[in-house]
């Protein structure tokens, strides 16, 4: 470090230098910052205070330190990738927050003061990022599945220009759509059903040079990383090929709810009771012709049950709404009307939700006669030859209606074809259930946190829904289609497109060795010392996204393509020796150690708040921008995610004379809204062992207190900060200071 040279910057526009003394400001850069070079300007983001700092590092600056707005703002204005750079957040954290007058002059200057003594300090401890070394750029997309959504996936990253490598476990491509008679119709005026189209699909699959196919082939193994993935691809024959890839979409589609799980209603133990599937079967060997059942006689009257096995808070069935049975079945009871006007078609429904065409679809089985009952079905039993239905009416509140049909179709729902979620290291490797994993593994990944991608509890992938729906916690691998959702055809090929134009981005990322989403563009990746690690393993077991591996030695090796540079390795680590070039328990510490703790007789609070650079800071930055005030004790540092926080920030700033430490992350659970997923959740675990901590020192637990934070927490985040600036003065200020 002893050729760096650092310079700062004091901005005086958006009212800064009407309401801060910018020369005291230089001054403390100067004497508390040790900067090499200070300038103040009247407006730093204009063409010439750019101009004026690119001049600077082209004569020899190595890192420097704005302080003027938030580090969210001016990013293309304050864009110099070849120096470290630091922000002091003066407007939305400073100016902003603090209401004018003489009287508030002194804590507003001081608050200003500390950022400026921070970005400096921080500034100190970055290395700007060249990227990962190891980057590498293969440009063919594997695609796991041929229904409609893993062929749209393929054919849409052959029209990039990219390679493709399909795999389909059965003999033909098309999937469910494939065994349909018809599809729900994509546009206006949404009146017939339509023609699946996969035929065409499958022929242009064919046709495509850039598409290489295998047919009743499984994935046997896949290891690597984005740029460089190595899979193993087992064929019928027996055989294995190897082929090497740059991303993974994951379109293994769903299987329908078993059937035979709902004897109450027919399924499984009544030959004249079918799902959807069966229906579409009877449909295509019909071709257009008069519907018969399995015993070949000609079905005249038919009833439809709705969320037959779903919607189900008991536990036994499936808990959700599959979206696309009510479509499905409005589609079937055409294919009855269509052929014959005649064929007394009823469905019975809960709620009837059709996504995609509104209620022009409905409307138009309507006018052919379809019968839709609000009910809900509580038997199927067998009545001569045919079947008795025994519904609530929910209209007419007749629990004892019944109806006679030929054939009763159950809309049963989906169930994801996701694989397994075990690590295969805890299974005795001749037991069954270590043949199972091994039989029902979808991608067979190597990865010590299991063979398949993590699943949400009812067994659907768990993509980011809320904010990368495509991302899984698998770097580079991007589930698509049913298997991230229920979803009908139409949503299937939008869901497709999208999830291979984020595995081109992974490719590309991973040829110059940047991070993916959240922090895309991120150059940094984490390292670590040898001579200080432990061997403990917790970065290896924390890691959200599987990036951490072990040598032979047992020390952690890192899979920076994996990585989405989260930190939560960095927080996890005892010994302090895992750290990113851009971020690190130093550049952090630094901030927190630079701050000027006022003595006892002063009376003024310092309360450190750590912020989630995802949801909590940017709630802080538009709570300034909506002039929300709030307290001039608090000092905020922005962290890449909660789950990063080592805890040695936590004693150093109790031991500094910190008053008090607030936390504030992203909501954890079924419904998280964390960006690295695991993050915000791995922190308050460990967080909870902080109390015994504070006892233990003799300080009240309230002085470190962590908080789910969301990105819309505008109002409430400067409440959460003035109640606990309240209860801080109410409990004292912290013994550290004496």
């Amino acid at each position: 470090m002893a050729d760096q040279k650092i310079a700062a910057y004091i901005c005086q526009g958006c009212g800064l230098g009407d309401r801060l003394d910018t020369k005291a400001l230089a001054q403390i850069a100067k004497t508390d910052g040790k900067a090499h070079l200070i300038r103040e300007h009247e407006f730093l983001c204009n063409a010439d205070g750019v101009a004026t700092i690119q001049k600077d590092i082209d004569e020899g600056v190595t890192h420097i330190a704005i302080a003027a707005c938030s580090r969210r703002a001016k990013t293309e204005a304050f864009y110099f990738p070849t120096v470290a750079m630091s922000r002091a957040n003066l407007r939305e954290g400073v100016i902003w927050i603090r209401p004018e007058g003489d009287e508030h002059q002194e804590t507003t200057q001081e608050m200003a003061q500390d950022y400026v003594r921070m970005a400096c300090a921080e500034a100190k401890k970055l290395i700007q990022p060249t990227g990962n070394p190891t980057a590498e750029r293969n440009t063919t997309v594997l695609v796991v599945g041929g229904g409609i959504t893993g062929m749209t996936a393929a054919l849409e990253a052959s029209k990039t220009g990219y390679q493709v490598v399909l795999v389909e476990k059965s003999g033909q491509l098309g999937g469910w759509a494939g065994k349909l008679w018809k599809r729900v119709p994509f546009k206006e005026p949404f009146a017939n059903p339509a023609d699946t189209g996969v035929e065409a699909m499958a022929a242009a699959i064919q046709a495509d040079k850039n598409i290489k196919l295998y047919l009743n082939a499984t994935i046997a193994k896949t290891d690597g990383a984005p740029g460089r993935f190595n899979i193993d691809i087992a064929t019928e024959s027996g055989s294995v090929t190897q082929e090497h890839v740059g991303a993974i979409v994951q379109a293994s589609g769903f299987t329908l709810y078993d059937i035979a799980k709902l004897p109450e209603l027919g399924g499984g133990v009544n030959p004249h009771v079918v799902d959807q599937a069966g229906l579409e079967a009877l449909a295509k060997a019909a071709n257009g012709g008069a519907i018969k059942r399995a015993d070949g006689s000609v079905v005249n009257s038919v009833v439809f049950v709705q969320c037959a096995g779903q919607r189900d808070d008991s536990g036994k069935h499936l808990s959700y709404c599959s979206g696309t049975c009510c479509n499905t079945s409005i589609k079937q009871a055409m294919y009855f009307k269509d052929q014959n006007p005649d064929v007394d078609t009823i469905v019975i429904f809960d709620d009837l939700r059709t996504p995609g065409n509104g209620e022009d679809f409905y409307r138009s089985a309507q006018k052919k006669g379809v019968t839709f009952t609000k009910g809900k079905v509580a038997g199927v039993t067998a009545s001569g030859n045919g079947c008795k239905v025994t519904f609530n009416d929910l209209i007419l509140g007749d629990e004892n209606t019944t109806i006679d049909a030929d054939l009763v179709v159950l809309a049963t729902g989906q169930v994801p074809n996701s694989g397994v979620n075990i690590d295969p290291s805890k299974l005795e490797a001749e037991t069954e259930a270590a043949a199972e994993v091994k039989q029902i593994s979808i991608l067979n990944l190597n990865y010590r946190q299991g063979p398949d991608v993590p699943q949400l509890k009812q067994g659907f992938v768990d993509s980011h829904f809320i904010c990368f729906p495509y991302e899984s916690r698998r770097t580079g691998i991007y589930p698509a289609g049913p298997v991230r959702r229920p979803m009908d055809i139409a949503q299937a090929m939008e869901d497709a497109t999208g999830a291979t134009m984020k595995a081109v981005q992974a490719i590309e990322n991973a040829a110059v060795g940047r991070a993916a989403h959240p922090r895309s563009g991120d150059l940094s990746f984490p390292s670590f010392r040898a001579e200080g690690c432990t061997q403990c393993k917790r970065c290896t077991v924390e890691c959200p996204f599987g990036a951490i591996d072990e040598d032979e030695k047992r020390y952690p090796v890192f899979n920076e393509a994996r990585c989405r540079r989260c930190g939560t390795c960095m927080g996890a680590c005892p010994v302090r020796v895992i750290s990113f070039e851009n971020y690190s328990v130093d550049s952090v510490g630094s901030q927190i150690k630079a701050v000027d703790i006022p003595d006892e007789f002063q009376e003024k609070p310092r309360i450190l708040i750590l912020a989630c650079e995802n949801d909590a800071y940017p709630a802080l930055d538009m709570a300034g921008m909506n002039h929300n005030e709030y307290s001039a004790y608090v000092r905020i540092i922005p962290v890449r995610c909660l789950g990063s926080v080592n805890l040695i920030w936590v004693t150093d700033a109790l031991n500094s004379g910190y008053d008090g430490v607030m936390m504030m992350g992203c909501k954890h659970g079924d419904n998280y809204q964390c960006h690295f997923v695991k993050g915000s959740e791995i922190a308050s675990i460990r967080l909870s062992k902080v109390d015994e901590t504070l006892k233990s020192l003799n300080l009240e637990t309230e002085r470190v207190q962590n908080y789910e934070v969301a990105i819309t927490d505008i109002e409430r985040v400067p409440q959460l900060i003035n109640d606990y600036a309240a209860k801080i003065q109410e409990i004292g200020l912290s013994p550290f200071k004496f």
